[in-house]
């Protein structure tokens, strides 16, 4: 009958290196490696062979390791023995960042566990103090100001606030009511011609106050002569434009 062997659990194959340098005390930048990957080996055959995934991933740092052993025991070139470079440089270096991975999360484990230990309240605070502000004494503040510095500070603002104008919309001038509608005036000129059938269209302008209504009498003669209420007349060229009523 066959001797149940438990073995330690590794979460990889650098894991186990880091095991078997710590178990045989060795520097981690001159590690034996024949006797490191004796050691190796034997835990692989060891393992249990269910889990081929598990056991793919020793397999591959297996090979590794035999590779670098092979190199190591094979003599180097003579021009080449000064500038070769260590088997076990690239080994060495995932050891280390790994090693440097492994303790820090044994330090992030060990604040989770302590913070476990610590249990927090929100605040209570009287809702007059969290309402209070400490007054300001414009005084106490401008204690240490000068004249060139506050010219300075309103220099600044202003130009902040330069900055901050559209260069486009700021030149639009400002939005005022419309004075009177197409609507309005076309109702203004009806009401006219029924006393006046016949007319310039100078005197029909003079009676404007101002430009804007002068562009919507103008629109609204070219309503109406539209609409066949009005005809325009003008006998020859630059004579005054007559304006007269069709219809009753």
């Amino acid at each position: 009958m066959a001797i149940p062997v438990k073995l330690p659990v590794f979460e990889g194959p650098l894991d186990l290196l880091l095991h078997l340098i710590d178990k045989n005390k060795v520097n981690i930048y001159d590690i034996p490696i024949v006797q490191i990957t004796d050691q190796y080996m034997e835990y692989i055959r060891q393992m249990e062979r269910e889990d081929l995934g598990v056991v793919s991933e020793f397999m591959v740092m297996a090979a590794t390791l035999m590779d670098i052993k092979c190199r190591m025991l094979l003599p180097a070139p003579a021009q080449e023995e000064s500038t070769a470079e260590d088997p076990r440089a690239e080994l060495v270096a995932k050891l280390l960042e790994y090693k440097l991975y492994k303790y820090m999360s044994y330090e992030l484990k060990d604040r989770m566990e302590s913070a476990e230990k610590h249990f927090y309240k929100k605040p209570t605070i009287p809702t007059e103090v969290s309402r209070y502000r400490q007054p300001v004494d414009p005084y106490e503040l401008l204690a240490d100001v000068t004249l060139p510095q506050l010219s300075q500070i309103f220099s600044s603002v202003m130009s902040r606030r330069e900055d901050k104008l559209d260069p486009i919309r700021s030149k639009f001038g400002r939005i005022e009511k419309e004075e009177t509608s197409l609507s309005d005036k076309l109702q203004d000129i009806r009401e006219y011609i029924q006393s006046h059938r016949r007319f310039t269209f100078r005197s029909l302008l003079e009676r404007q106050a101002s430009k804007m209504q002068v562009v919507v009498t103008f629109l609204a003669i070219l309503e109406l002569m539209k609409t066949g209420d009005i005809r325009i007349i003008q006998e020859h060229i630059f004579d005054e434009i007559q304006i007269e009523v069709v219809g009753n």
